[in-house]
C-alpha cells in the first residue's frame, strides 16, 4: 500500500505492544536473577500479562465503546507507557508483576479498535489490506524488536529495556495524535448484541481452539532462552539469532496459513497442529545441538502461526453479525493460551522433569487441540470456507462511520 500516516502510526503501536508482550521471554534469566526469584516464577510475569489481556479486552472494549476512536487509542497507549515506566522502576517482583498487568490492559482493545480505524482511513476495497498493514508492526516486533530488546537487556540490564519500550509508547501517542483524523465513536453501537454472540457454540469452539493452539506455542517459547543456554549450551549471539529465526518463521507461517485457509480451514488447522506435535517432539531431542535447534526453531515458528489465520477466520465467520467483541476476545483467548502455556512449562520445570519435557508438554497441548478439532468434525460438517466481504470483516458502518 502507498505511504499512509495513520497506518504507520497504528503499525508503530502494534510494534510496541508486540515488543512489550514478548520481551520478558527473552530476559527471563536476567529478571529472575535481578529480583532473586526462580525462572518459573519469572515466567508467571508472562502469564500475568496474558491474563490481563484476557480481562482487559472485553472490559476496555465495552467500557469505552462510545469514546472517540483517536482519543481512545491515544489513551490506550498512555496505559501502555505508564505500565512500562512502572516496570522500568520496579524494585521488587510484586511491583513488576503489577506493572505487567497494568500494561496488558491496553492490548486487546488497541488491536480491536485499531483494526476498525485502519479500515476507516482507506478506500472500502482496501480495508483488509489496511488491517494487514497495521499488523505488520507486530510481525516486525517478533523479527527485530524482541531480539534487540533482549540484547539491550543483556548489555544494559532488563530495566533499560522497559525504559526503551516506554519511550516507544510516548512516540506512538504523539504519532497517533498527529496522524489520525477525528474519529467519532458510533453512539448507536449495540453492546448487548456483541455479548450475545459470545454464547454461540461455534464462537466458543473457535476461542477454545485458539487457547489450546496458543498454549502449545507458549509452553516452549516462554522458556526458549534457558532452553538454549542450558540444553544447547548457546551464548548470547546464538540465542539472539534464534529469536530472529523464530520471528521469521512466524511471519512465513502467517502467510502460508492464510493462503491455505482460503482453501480449507479445517485442513490447514489439522496439518498445522500435526506439524506442531511432530516438531516439538523432535525439538525435545534436537535442542541439544545448535544446527538441529536452529532448523527446528524455524519450522516450529512456521507451524505456530500457520494456525492463526484459520482460527481468526472461524471467529469472524461465527460472529459475522457482531464481530467486534468476539474479535477482541480472540486476542484474549490467544493470550489465555499464552498464560496456560507459560504456567504448564513452569510446572514441568518445577517438577524437575527437565527442559526436554517442556517441549513434550507443548506437543501434548498441540495434540489436544488436534483431538478437539477431530471430535468436532465427527459431530458436524466442516466450517465452509467463505471469504467474508470487507463489510463483514470490519463493520465500519456500525462501529466507526467514517467514509
Amino acid at each position: 500500500m502507498k505511504l499512509n500516516p495513520p497506518l504507520l502510526a497504528l503499525a508503530l503501536g502494534a510494534f510496541g505492544i508486540g515488543v512489550t508482550e514478548f520481551t520478558p521471554m527473552g530476559m527471563l534469566p536476567l529478571i529472575a536473577h535481578g529480583l532473586g526469584v526462580s525462572i518459573p516464577a519469572a515466567g508467571l510475569l508472562v502469564s500475568a500479562y496474558a491474563l490481563g489481556v484476557l480481562v482487559g479486552a472485553p472490559v476496555m472494549t465495552l467500557a469505552f465503546a462510545r469514546v472517540p476512536r483517536r482519543t481512545l487509542l491515544i489513551g490506550l497507549m498512555g496505559v501502555f507507557t505508564v505500565g512500562n515506566l512502572l516496570a522500568a522502576l520496579s524494585d521488587s517482583y510484586a511491583m513488576l508483576l503489577a506493572a505487567r498487568i497494568i500494561t496488558s490492559f491496553n492490548h486487546g482493545a488497541f488491536f480491536g479498535v485499531g483494526s476498525v480505524v485502519a479500515a476507516s482511513v482507506v478506500a472500502p476495497e482496501r480495508r483488509a489490506s489496511a488491517v494487514a498493514a497495521m499488523f505488520t508492526g507486530l510481525t516486525i516486533a517478533t523479527i527485530g524488536g524482541v531480539p534487540l530488546a533482549a540484547w539491550l537487556g543483556e548489555v544494559l540490564g532488563w530495566r533499560a529495556t522497559f525504559w526503551g519500550i516506554a519511550a516507544v509508547g510516548a512516540v506512538v501517542m504523539v504519532a497517533l495524535r498527529l496522524a489520525l483524523p477525528l474519529l467519532p465513536a458510533d453512539k448507536d453501537a449495540d453492546m448487548r448484541a456483541e455479548l450475545r454472540v459470545l454464547a454461540r457454540a461455534p464462537v466458543l469452539l473457535a476461542l477454545t481452539l485458539t487457547v489450546v493452539g496458543a498454549s502449545a506455542m507458549f509452553t516452549v517459547f516462554t522458556y526458549i532462552v534457558p532452553i538454549l543456554t542450558t540444553e544447547t549450551g548457546a551464548g548470547t549471539i546464538f540465542v539472539t539469532a534464534m529469536l530472529v529465526v523464530y520471528g521469521v518463521g512466524l511471519t512465513v507461517g502467517n502467510v502460508i496459513g492464510g493462503r491455505f485457509a482460503d482453501r480449507s480451514l479445517d485442513g490447514t488447522l489439522i496439518a498445522s497442529l500435526l506439524a506442531l506435535v511432530v516438531l516439538l517432539v523432535a525439538f525435545a531431542v534436537g535442542m541439544r545441538w545448535e544446527a538441529s535447534a536452529a532448523v527446528l526453531i524455524f519450522l516450529w515458528g512456521i507451524a505456530s502461526f500457520a494456525v492463526v489465520p484459520p482460527l481468526q477466520m472461524r471467529v469472524m465467520q461465527a460472529a459475522h453479525d457482531a464481530p467486534n467483541l468476539a474479535s477482541a476476545m480472540n486476542i484474549g483467548a490467544f493470550n489465555l493460551g499464552n498464560a496456560v502455556g507459560a504456567a504448564l512449562g513452569g510446572a514441568v520445570i518445577d517438577a524437575g522433569l527437565g527442559f526436554p519435557a517442556v517441549s513434550i508438554a507443548g506437543a501434548a497441548m498441540a495434540l489436544a487441540g488436534l483431538a478437539i478439532l477431530l471430535l468436532v468434525r465427527r459431530g458436524q460438517k466442516s466450517v465452509p470456507v467463505v471469504r467474508p466481504s470487507a463489510d463483514e470483516l470490519i463493520p465500519v458502518s456500525r462501529v466507526d462511520p467514517i467514509q
